[in-house]
């Protein structure tokens, strides 16, 4: 048997990494690290930056890193997702197999947490209905949602007003959810908030949300929208990758 965590590990401060996400760590016989390629480098030092920090002598000793499968980036998106997380499933499988083949504990470190815009729980449920012998466990963590509000000192929702979490490609499609009065964007290739009517929405930007290169900005759509643009490019240009996330409102939250 196998008991893979899940382990939501926040947004790279170790300062936002709970305790039981700790134990969870130190209690495993092997944590697996993904490499994303050269231009996401930054992610996987902070993951070894987090497990230097945050583990015991010889639980860094379990540490194994693996390169991730990439997604065909050709094909139709849905698609492209389904197989990609095929490909990472079968890979989860080989390390399980080759590192533990008498079973024991796998932890995975998860950016923010693994219930939000997150597939590590779609992956593990492919070994499941494989018929491995796999117990799934999942330690939440602090989401950049959560880090976003709290750097801006803001709200997430309205006064007794609903919340939509939703995406850039579904903004883009679609526009303003109906009946929402605040909404939060996650995995935005860029932009999309520039597609919508920009009289009387505010937005709230963040990017690296919780690392030391962390960007924010905030105000009246119409005032800060090629702000947002150009400083999103001139980050990305710098880095190599960006994650970033906004929340919008037809009022100020406060």
């Amino acid at each position: 048997m196998i008991a893979l965590s899940l382990i939501g590990i926040g947004t790279g401060n170790p300062d936002h990494v709970t305790l039981a996400a700790v134990r969870a760590l130190n209690s495993a016989d092997v944590i697996l690290l993904p490499r994303k390629g050269e231009a996401k480098a930054d992610l996987l030092d902070l993951r070894r930056l987090l497990c230097e920090q945050l583990l015991d002598s010889a639980t860094q000793a379990n540490i194994v890193e693996f390169d991730l499968p990439t997604r065909d980036a050709k094909c139709a998106y849905l698609n492209a997702v389904d197989e990609w997380h095929s490909a990472i499933a079968r890979v989860w499988a080989q390390l399980m197999d080759k590192h533990l083949p008498n079973g024991g504990r796998v932890g995975m470190l998860v950016w923010g947490d693994p219930s939000l815009y997150d597939s590590s729980l779609r992956i593990a449920k492919r070994l499941t209905d494989s018929g491995r012998a796999v117990e799934v466990k999942v330690v939440p963590g602090i989401t950049s949602l959560q880090v976003l509000t709290a750097e801006h000192k803001i709200p997430l929702n309205a006064l007794a007003e609903p919340v939509q979490i939703t995406t850039g490609r579904r903004l883009r499609e679609r526009g303003w959810p109906i009946d929402a009065a605040t909404v939060a964007v996650m995995l935005d290739s860029g932009g999309a908030f520039a597609t919508l009517p920009q009289e009387d929405t505010y937005i709230w930007w963040g990017a690296y949300l919780g690392m030391d290169k962390q960007c924010l900005i905030k105000g009246p759509l119409s005032e800060v929208n090629d702000e947002i643009i150009e400083r999103r490019a001139a980050l990305r240009e710098a880095h190599g990758w960006i994650m970033d996330i906004y929340l919008l409102a037809k009022h100020p939250l406060l």
